[in-house]
């Protein structure tokens, strides 16, 4: 497995994103157990990926917890050849998904995220998601804090502006921004991919398979079970939309039959090819899949 630099932080130039192994966006397969998830995770790290990601939101800490038992047992010397990742500023309140960059909030939920994952340190701790009422430079004051502290390497943000990068990296280095990037996923293209690479900051990738639509398993919305997220939140999976993109996974099929591939591999090249500095963090809860290679 190729390794690759985020920042400063050491990564394996594939991910892989664990959200799916928790009950929380994606319906997981019938009869899927969390021992089938600590599995999976375990077969990941003997493929050669070393860059686990999740988040407090993923389950509201379960998915943590699996990577914790997944990781139990390594000695120090192989805990530090990972690059677990984690997220915090998202949450489940009384009436839904809250977003805040409060820096208790932040400082506390990483400690808990510690304890769940059962490491003394995160590797890269993002906010996940920016608050428009709090100053992100008052949030990047404790996640320096916490870098000082030895609580984590990194610091990373999710889905931020051009703009909120550059003043969070004013503050202290940012090693890594996640976001959506695929092949039916590229406006970061025109301003964050350029930011990043002016300020020497890692690219995380995430749904690189077009959250499973680039797979070419998902032929008509029925595919998907009626409650799953993708089917009520995102456009892409609605509708007359619905149908247009499955002509142009059409089009890539073709493509992928020539060069003798699947799909989703030949989906999952693209985002590989993008650049040294680019990591993707394709998920699955198939057993079968990862359990293969």
């Amino acid at each position: 497995m190729k390794t690759v630099y985020l920042g400063g932080v050491l990564s394996s130039k594939l991910g892989y994103g664990a959200m799916s192994l928790s009950p929380y966006a994606y319906t997981l397969p019938e009869g899927f157990t969390d021992e089938m998830g600590v599995s999976i995770l375990k077969r990941a790290l003997e493929l050669g990926i070393t860059h686990i990601d999740t988040a407090l939101l993923y389950g509201s800490g379960h998915n943590e917890k699996l990577i914790g038992q997944a990781l139990a047992g390594l000695s120090p010397e192989e805990r530090g050849k990972l690059c677990i990742c984690t997220k915090t500023g998202v949450y489940f309140g009384a009436d839904g998904i809250k977003v805040t960059g409060d820096p208790e909030f932040v400082r506390k939920t990483c400690m808990e995220s510690l304890e769940r994952l059962g490491t003394p340190y995160i590797d890269i701790y993002y906010l996940h998601r920016i608050d428009t009422e709090v100053a992100i430079e008052e949030t990047m004051k404790v996640l320096k804090d916490l870098v000082h502290q030895g609580y984590i390497k990194a610091i990373g943000l999710s889905e931020a502006s051009a703009g909120t990068i550059r003043k969070a990296h004013a503050i202290h280095p940012i090693s890594a921004v996640q976001l959506e990037w695929s092949l039916w996923a590229r406006d970061v293209e025109a301003d964050i991919i350029p930011t990043c690479r002016e300020l020497g900051i890692g690219i995380v990738a995430y749904s690189p398979l077009g959250r499973g639509f680039l797979t070419g398993s998902i032929k008509k919305p029925d595919d998907l079970p009626a409650e799953d997220i993708r089917t009520a939140l995102f456009p892409r999976f609605q509708g007359d939309a619905f149908d247009q993109n499955r002509k142009l996974v059409e089009k890539v099929e073709v493509l992928a039959a020539k060069k003798g591939c699947s799909t989703a591999n030949l989906a999952l090249a693209w985002v590989l090819a993008q650049g040294d500095d680019v990591v993707p963090i394709p998920g699955t809860a198939k057993v079968r899949i990862i359990l293969q290679g």
